[in-house]
């Protein structure tokens, strides 16, 4: 017979057992211990179970209860009953901690795993108790015995694992174009098609809190600009309309005439109807900025899920140069710069640049005068990012310029650098498709595993970490190189197979499960009856192998992260190569959409270094810190001048296909210089990466709106408030407060260092 095991494992039945469990029950009784009792009770348990091929450890305890009840040794039952509450207790208290902390708004990394929900409030208290008791359950029932040993032992990371159950998917690129057009329903009501300009902003933040309720990760805009320009020249049509309702005249071969951009002008001098269309210009000009800035609003005050969490949303703009897409993008970056509220930086929506040769880089180039003033915004507001529609692994062959529908063919990205644009199921987009879910392997665990093992092969002993290389001899970098690669190729298979079970298990999920999702914003989904599996679109998708650590991956395997050596940076690019053809291997195997992920480790940003550090101690450069550097990154404590890392840091964007990221630190006030902001992109340019952005600070007095770049600042210079709000980037997204950010990240952006102070470093490096 088996027993089934409170987590849901089946072990053999052990007759044993139950008499150990009876005599620590009579121990502790005046009575002692009778093990002839005790024998002769465990043998009645296990003949009333001979029938059965398999029971419960409950079932088992009942009968042992009932035995001794009947038995001479009541005292003994009332025992062990108390010993088998306390038992349940002992295993229970670890959620009571954790609980504990939720209802007292402890400030510690559960409470503080994501800096975008506020846990302190009802709705993140629910939020929080919710997650922190999914997660067990995903663990004794969800999850293989393999995958469930590799988390404990903490080699591997699954994201958003208290979302697991539910089935939903991670992201969204989301086609906003089908809602305007086509309308919505959502609760129990619906939306009709957009006619203007205000309802196209409107039903755009609507649907995309709506389908977040639906997923468990962001949802990003893919071509802000163009699926809302037709409603500029609707809006400005509805004006025409308004002139010629005023004058009682016909206007309308005004309706159709181009017009080569939408800018405001006097109409002092103008007569007749070259007075009427720019009066109308003028008054379409004034409703998209405030449609833009509505958007923004509401995109920072609407809440999604639970936990008081703002949309994370992400729009992606800046190819359309149409009169009315270059209208959507100048009013958009211009309601960013005035701010949001009392003039504050807004947190959402990401905001993406889409940068492409040709379009808006170059001085010819019909959108450089927007290019431009988006790195005058970013330099002040830190958005937009910008993704390099130019780098050889973001191009597509269809991308026409003359193509009225190219940004079919334009990589988009989501603003903490999830990226999605190869398809084996269908045509290379990003539209309509996201990932599925991710996770990631601690390559720093694996390096000390490694390197452990091949001191023990070679006999070469000698302490772990920075400086280290002097002690290390060929005969060991073959070893620990080998052994090291060997492990890498294990945790991946279990990630990957990992991966492929959570795939299958969102495979059963029906459509109706997600009823704005799969009415046709997912790719394919509109063929869908509600009942319908979603197995058929949701292959469409991506499935994420993260990564995080490499640089202290290096310092242990070479005693030098790759900032620092030619050495450690071969190898880490050998090391990412070889995870990029074991998922290439993957996406053949499974016939699924596997990717490298770049890891944008938050609440994992101190887990593994915790576990770590508790096994194998104090590691010079690898466990001294409470974080591990985000996944290919250069430690964001290492000097070096912003050309440096992105020379480093650049040649990992092409075998991260999920997602990458290159940040630049600036120092003193970014609003001064709006230059670094396009030297910056130069330099993703010249190096082929995909997306980066530009950290810097923004500290604000929330009573009278002084603004500077004092990260420091506690008291405004000007009315004496302290009430002061410090925006700082965490993991690709920005956040208001480092309040509700955990241990590991708080120590991160303490130890932060600038890259650059101004242009001429740049371009000087």
């Amino acid at each position: 017979m088996q027993v089934i095991k409170r987590d849901g494992r089946v072990a053999d039945f052990n007759v044993e057992r139950i008499v150990k469990a009876i005599t620590l029950a009579m121990s502790q009784t005046p009575g002692g211990v009778d093990i002839d009792l005790a024998n002769k009770i465990a043998s009645q348990v296990e003949r009333s179970l001979e029938d059965k091929t398999q029971a419960s450890v409950y079932e088992i305890q009942d009968l042992v209860e009932k035995k001794l009840m009947a038995s001479s040794r009541k005292d003994v039952a009332q025992s062990y009953i108390t010993y088998r509450y306390n038992r349940d207790v002992a295993r229970k208290s670890k959620t009571k901690e954790v609980f504990l902390d939720i209802i007292g708004a402890k400030a510690n990394d559960i409470t503080r795993e994501n800096a975008n929900m506020n846990a302190d409030t009802p709705a993140g208290m629910m939020m929080k108790f919710a997650s922190e008791t999914t997660k067990p359950f995903v663990d004794d029932f969800l999850l293989s015995q393999e995958a469930r040993q590799a988390v404990k032992d903490g080699f591997i990371h699954i994201h958003d694992k208290d979302y697991y159950p539910t089935k939903s998917l991670t992201c969204l690129q989301h086609p906003l174009d089908k809602i305007l057009q086509n309308g919505f329903k959502a609760g129990h009501g619906s939306s009709r098609p957009a006619k203007r300009i205000e309802t196209a902003s409107i039903l755009g933040c609507i649907s995309m809190e709506t389908v977040q309720n639906e997923m468990h990760g962001g949802q990003a805009i893919p071509a802000f600009d163009f699926y809302l320009a037709p409603y500029v020249r609707k809006t400005y049509i509805e004006e025409i309309k308004k002139i010629e309702q005023l004058l009682d005249k016909d206007l309308s071969k005004l309706y159709d005439i181009e017009i080569k951009d939408y800018i405001k002008k006097n109409l002092k001098d103008l007569k007749g109807e070259e007075r009427d269309l720019q009066a109308a210009i003028n008054s379409t000009v004034d409703r998209v900025h405030q449609s833009m800035e509505a958007f923004i609003h509401n995109m920072n005050t609407i809440h999604s899920r639970g936990g008081n969490q703002v949309v994370f949303s992400s729009i992606n703009y800046g190819t359309d140069t149409s009169a009315e897409g270059r209208c959507i993008i100048r009013e958009i970056l211009l309601s960013t710069e005035r701010g949001v509220g009392n003039n504050e930086t807004p947190i959402f929506p990401i905001q993406i640049w889409k940068k492409k040769r040709g379009v808006n880089y170059l001085p010819e180039d019909k959108n450089y005068d927007l290019y431009k003033l988006s790195c005058k915004v970013a330099a002040k507001r830190f958005f937009p990012n910008y993704i390099n529609l130019d780098a050889t692994f973001n191009t597509h062959p269809k991308w026409n310029a003359k193509d009225p529908k190219r940004y079919m063919y334009e990589c988009a990205t989501m603003g903490c650098r999830t990226r999605v644009f190869k398809d084996r199921h269908g045509e290379d987009t990003s539209i309509g498709r996201g990932n599925l879910s991710f996770t990631t392997i601690n390559l720093p665990g694996l390096a000390i595993e490694a390197a452990l093992e091949a001191q023990e092969r070679t006999g070469i002993k000698f302490e772990l970490g920075r400086g280290s290389e002097a002690n290390m001899i060929a005969t060991y970098k073959k070893a620990v190189k080998k052994i090291f690669l060997k492990k890498l190729e294990e945790y991946a298979e279990i990630v990957a197979r990992q991966l492929y079970d959570r795939y299958k298990f969102q495979c059963s999920a029906v459509a109706k499960q997600f009823p704005l999702l799969m009415s046709g914003l997912w790719e394919d989904s509109e063929k869908l009856k509600p009942n319908d599996e979603v197995e058929p679109v949701i292959k469409h998708g991506t499935l994420g192998v993260g990564f995080i650590g490499l640089a202290e991956a290096l310092t242990v395997l070479t005693g030098k992260h790759h900032g620092e050596s030619e050495y450690a940076q071969k190898l880490g690019l050998e090391i990412i190569e070889e995870l990029h053809e074991l998922v290439e291997g993957f996406s053949e195997r499974y016939d699924l959409n596997y990717s490298v992920l770049a890891t944008p480790a938050e609440g994992l940003s101190g887990r593994f270094t915790k576990i770590d550090k508790k096994k194998y101690g104090t590691i010079l450069g690898v466990t001294d810190r409470e974080y591990y550097t985000n996944s290919n990154h250069v430690p964001v404590w290492y000097k070096c001048t912003a050309e440096q890392k992105a020379r480093i840091e650049a040649p990992y964007h092409a075998m991260t296909e999920g997602g990458h990221i290159f940040y630049i630190e600036l120092d003193g006030d970014a609003t001064h210089n709006p230059d670094t902001i396009e030297a910056v992109v130069d330099l993703m340019d010249k190096y082929n990466m995909g997306y980066g952005s530009v950290n810097h600070t923004r500290s604000r007095c929330m009573s009278c709106g002084f603004e500077n770049a004092d990260a420091n600042l506690t008291k405004c210079p000007v009315c004496g408030s302290e009430d002061i709000d410090t925006i700082q980037r965490i993991t690709g997204y920005l956040v208001g407060t480092t309040s509700r950010w955990n241990n590991a990240k708080l120590a991160e952006l303490k130890d932060r260092v600038t890259h650059i102070g101004g242009n001429d470093e740049i371009k000087g490096a």
